[in-house]
């Protein structure tokens, strides 16, 4: 059953917002305008797909101005406001002993990565980021402001991890506190030779998953003509130093450097910035892999791997190029922890270890972007048919394989490949019948 039922849009929605948190419009717009004429609202985004967190004319409300963060130590939680970077969570919480589930870049926004679900480097520990809300504060349809929790609305709680921007303006997030003291990380460059021994490394490391305290990305890189054309890790250990034996299988391949060393959380958040590109056009796609056995996976991951350098390598000579592939562990354990807290929309079962792979390439000229959208579409096309492929041939276990909609391109059917689906959209359509939402925002659609 949907918690809330909403009768209609008949309030001004806009102006809810800007009464409850001090929004301004820094437009020559009034409120007033902007109510019957916007299309678009901002928080701090994730999805860089053009008309999810954006505009192109008209006015944009943004929540930038949302920033707050308040630890309440009585209640081991954190108030949160969606205009926040990470890095700004991160670093306002520094020295008081505690963190929240957040972002592995200092530059990803809360409230895109929330409403996608959201990857951390302390998943495995405590699931999804959107696991450690308590409560949501939101703006519905209607005007009014209203919270989600596990004992009030609870569907729309459950509908909001994973459902992105579906069912209101987010204003605040409540998000659990948990223990945090010095963190060893950093990064880890190799030559593109290794790259066998490189994904050998990633199989085994999702599939025996050492340390709970312990994430990993693993990206390749290249650039125009191939001008750099390496693996690049990012390390996570959530103590000062890791134990022997968690990273051995990556730190024993030959590497070009090795900065990882213990530090705060917040400093590991900012030095990971190094990898934002900004100033260019950016596409962004994912597929969700079942972790193949040892005598499958060489052959299986090779051929991603070989997937991602062919369609790259198409559009190899574009301006400013930066094509780039990740492969991010998401064992068992996640889906159990997401469970112990609640569930939410991608509704993974703890049978099977999965790897979220996400693709990326930038560039600077428009002339290159219709070849770019190609480009995209064979990178995560090609990696769904090698999986269909292989499990064609009984090389690979049929699996659920929801998509990570942080990382999904605006053509990928991200409600499609979730099995609640219809509970999404049974939520949308009790707090928003009238599609108030629906007709004004981008992103996909229950």
């Amino acid at each position: 059953m949907v918690a809330l039922g909403v009768a209609g849009v008949s309030a001004d929605t806009c102006a809810s917002v800007a009464s409850s948190s001090s929004i301004h419009i820094k437009k020559r717009f009034d409120i007033g305008y902007a109510t019957e004429q916007a299309n678009y609202w901002s928080d701090g985004g994730h999805n860089p797909n053009q008309g999810f967190s954006s505009i192109d004319g008209g006015p944009l409300i943004s929540t930038r101005e949302l920033n707050e963060v308040i630890y309440d130590a009585g209640n081991g939680v954190v108030r949160v406001g969606p205009g926040n970077d990470w890095e700004d969570v991160i670093g306002a919480l520094d020295g008081t002993g505690v963190t929240v589930v957040g972002g592995r870049i200092g530059d990803v926004g809360v409230g895109g990565l929330v409403l996608g679900g959201g990857l951390s480097f302390l998943s495995t520990q405590y699931g999804w980021v959107a696991n450690n809300v308590v409560e949501y504060e939101i703006v519905l349809a209607n005007a009014s402001i209203v919270t989600a929790s596990e004992s009030h609305n609870a569907d729309l709680w459950k509908a909001l991890k994973g459902g992105i921007n579906n069912y209101g303006i987010v204003t605040a997030y409540t998000l659990k506190a948990h223990p945090q003291g010095q963190v060893w990380g950093g990064n880890i460059a190799y030559t593109a030779d290794k790259s066998a021994e490189i994904l050998a490394a990633v199989r085994g490391f999702t599939e025996y998953y050492p340390d709970d305290k312990a994430g990993i990305i693993m990206t390749a890189e290249v650039t125009q003509y191939g001008v750099l054309d390496i693996w690049l890790m990012f390390l996570f250990y959530d103590g000062p130093t890791p134990p022997a034996g968690v990273f051995d299988n990556f730190t024993a391949i030959a590497h070009l450097s090795d900065d990882t060393k213990s530090r705060s959380y917040s400093d590991l958040l900012t030095h990971n910035n190094f990898g934002v590109i900004k100033t260019e056009m950016y596409t962004i796609a994912t597929e969700t892999i079942p972790l193949p056995s040892v005598d499958v996976g060489a052959g299986f991951l090779g051929a991603m791997y070989d997937n991602w350098r062919n369609a790259t390598e198409s559009v190899i000579d574009a301006a400013g190029l930066v094509g780039s592939i990740a492969f991010q562990p998401l064992p068992k354990r996640v889906a159990r922890k997401a469970k112990e807290a609640g569930g939410d929309l991608l509704d993974l079962d703890d049978d099977i270890d999965r790897i979220v792979l996400e693709f990326d390439l930038s560039w600077l000229s428009k002339v290159d972007s219709n070849r770019m959208d190609v480009a995209t579409q064979k990178l995560y096309t090609g990696s769904k048919d090698l999986v269909e492929q292989y499990q064609a041939s009984g090389k690979l276990a049929e699996a659920y394989l929801p998509l990570f909609a942080n990382d999904a391109y605006y053509r990928q059917d991200y409600f499609g490949r979730l099995r609640t689906a219809e509970f999404a959209r049974r939520v949308r359509d009790g707090v928003d019948p009238s599609g108030f939402f629906a007709s004004r925002t981008g992103g996909w659609k229950p």
